[in-house]
């Protein structure tokens, strides 16, 4: 299906791995001019690769870590040299570790609001005037159903998706006059099938540890009280399934929707 976003650009951010890699790979198959945006340069090459064999108009790759207050300017001077920015996905997210409220730290708490809700808001504030001077653009947020229940021993990453959610809706109000729609895709776990989908820099790579570290120590009894169920046999989503609600955001068949927070979750929530 065209979905009207061949030739016009689309910055994915956080675009190396896991969901972020597929929307990036399947906006390339609609021939979209992709501006692919994360830390791992190499895991950044084949990303490009790949979107300019699967189609893509014109594809690059911005490497970039959105803490820095100063890349989303960058980004934006990267992608503006292929054209108008038609789309923004807002895809970086995480939290720095996990565990109970009562033993967190203030710096603990900052780090999840940088890398989940700050980085939203720089990035779209980055490109929000270019779309509001042609009076036309997309920003899609990819939240969490952490933001609409809360994900047990995750209480600051689920407050920040819970404000990314928020500031979709709110967004969507101040800029729908300008006929731009923003919305949010808020996925339950997502796990690639393909160790290749993940970069250096992701968690889910063999290598990090990151889970394993996290988790350290924690009880079973709240370990099980950390997974969810729904009415079907998978537990997790896969990215494409997730891309899929992005790319349709994206499409001119979604023009009437705007504000909304679209859940890919398999009727966990249920």
């Amino acid at each position: 299906m065209d979905i009207g976003v061949e030739g016009k650009v689309v910055i994915v951010t956080g675009a190396t791995a896991n969901i972020g890699r597929a929307i990036a790979l399947d906006f390339a198959a609609e021939r979209a001019k992709l501006v692919a945006v994360g830390r791992d340069a190499e895991a950044g090459g084949r990303v490009v690769a790949e979107a300019l064999a699967r189609g893509a108009s014109a594809a690059i790759f911005v490497q970039a870590d959105l803490l820095d207050p100063a890349s989303p300017a960058r980004i934006l001077a990267a992608a503006e040299a292929l054209g108008p920015v038609a789309v923004l996905v807002n895809n970086v997210g995480g939290n720095v570790g996990a565990g109970f409220f009562v033993d967190s730290t203030p710096e603990s708490w900052q780090g999840d609001i940088d890398i989940t809700l700050m980085t939203t808001l720089r990035m779209t504030h980055a490109v929000l005037p270019g779309m509001i001077a042609r009076k036309t653009g997309r920003i899609i947020n990819i939240g969490s159903t952490a933001g609409l229940v809360g994900d047990y021993m995750l209480p600051i990453y689920s407050a920040a998706k819970s404000a990314v959610h928020g500031f979709t809706r709110v967004l969507a109000k101040e800029v729908g006059p300008h006929g731009i729609t923003v919305n949010c895709v808020a996925p339950y776990g997502t796990v690639a099938e393909d160790p290749a989908a993940y970069s250096k820099g992701s968690r889910f790579h063999p290598d990090s540890g990151f889970f394993k570290n996290a988790f350290t120590g924690v009880a079973p009894e709240d370990m099980k009280k950390r997974a969810r169920t729904g009415p079907l046999a998978r537990p997790v989503a896969r990215p494409e399934e997730v891309s899929a609600a992005v790319l349709y955001l994206a499409s001119s068949r979604s023009d009437f929707v705007t504000g909304q927070i679209m859940q890919v979750d398999g009727g966990t929530l249920l």
